[in-house]
């Protein structure tokens, strides 16, 4: 597995820019320089994120989300460990 992130990722199983291997690697976000932990989705070269906002959902009981625009960078939290010999 590559250690560079993909342009768009989604949390969400439904979205075509879902990929759950690389979400098992633990990625985290910063948008705008801070720390975001309730990002659902993300598009670098677009510059926006998708946070859910709250715990309120829609009628099909998907969180809600709100789309803000601004600098966003992927990062893996952790080192991938190094495989013993």
């Amino acid at each position: 597995m590559t250690d560079t992130l993909p342009d768009r990722l989604s949390s969400n199983p439904n979205s075509p820019f879902y990929d759950e291997e690389l979400l098992a690697r633990d990625i985290g976000i910063r948008f705008k320089g801070v720390e975001k932990t309730n990002v659902e989705e993300y598009c670098v070269s677009e510059g926006w994120v998708r946070l859910t906002a709250g715990n309120a959902k829609d009628r099909f009981g998907n969180p809600m989300t709100v789309k803000l625009k601004g600098e966003v960078e992927p990062y893996f939290r952790q080192a991938e460990p190094e495989p013993e010999a």
